[in-house]
């Protein structure tokens, strides 16, 4: 019998970091408008989940989760969107319904949008983001992918694990990627933000660009509406 010992029905599967995690930042507790549980994947680094396979980690992933369910999680995500990689083997072996990346998104999003326009990708390392990844998040459309600057604020304070962040200049590295994303790609209708560090900047990113921004929080948040639904009526 899983113990119900927290009234948070989320459980979050952070990689192994230590750079600043702000508001709005998957790891921060107070983004959320409910409570969640953290669980820590031990050796679960950026670089692996990023630029290594990170079906690697997978037990580590799914001992975690095992953690965070008897804890009395009914749904459980992750804090890289390149994860997708981890979605089946995950939901499978934990029992429950498992969000491994903002991704998943992407397929719904495309059937909201009015024929013509298309959704796009904005991720922090467009080079490893292969159509495996996509695949596993259920995207099989070719679709408009975009980087941020590698040498920018933004990627150099996440992949270097930095210890201090500096709010603006990571906002001004995630509106110049989308300016970009549109220049390259004028249909896009709207822009899912892989990276669950860059849901922060969502609504710079909308203001600059007029389109619709799904992030994790997007994600999550309606994940969880599900996991605990409201009472309905008056």
């Amino acid at each position: 019998m899983i113990a119900k010992t927290s009234p948070a029905s989320v459980g979050i599967l952070m990689l192994e970091t230590g750079f600043p995690r702000i508001l709005g930042d998957i790891g921060n507790r107070n983004t959320w408008p409910f409570p969640v549980r953290y669980g820590v994947v031990h050796g679960a680094t950026a670089d692996k989940a990023i630029y290594d396979d990170p079906r690697a980690l997978a037990q580590a992933f799914i001992e975690a989760g095992r953690e965070l369910v008897r804890q009395g999680c009914a749904g459980i995500t992750t804090s890289c969107g390149f994860l997708s990689l981890l979605q089946d083997e995950v939901k499978d072996a934990l029992g429950v319904p498992v969000a491994t990346s903002s991704l998943m998104q992407v397929p719904l999003i495309q059937r909201l949008l009015p024929t013509g326009r298309e959704v796009a990708i904005l991720t922090i390392s467009p080079d490893n983001l292969t159509p495996a990844h996509l695949h596993a998040a259920g995207i099989e459309q070719e679709i408009p992918v975009m980087g941020t600057d590698p040498q920018g604020s933004f990627c150099q304070t996440i992949l270097t694990d930095a210890p201090d962040l500096d709010i603006a200049a990571c906002q001004q590295d995630l509106i110049r990627a989308a300016k970009a994303l549109l220049l390259a790609y004028p249909k896009t209708g709207a822009i899912v933000l892989e990276c669950t560090n860059m849901a922060p900047y969502s609504q710079a990113i909308q203001k600059q660009t007029g389109l619709p921004v799904y992030s994790i929080y997007n994600f999550i948040t309606w994940f969880q509406s599900g996991l605990s639904p409201r009472r309905g009526g008056p």
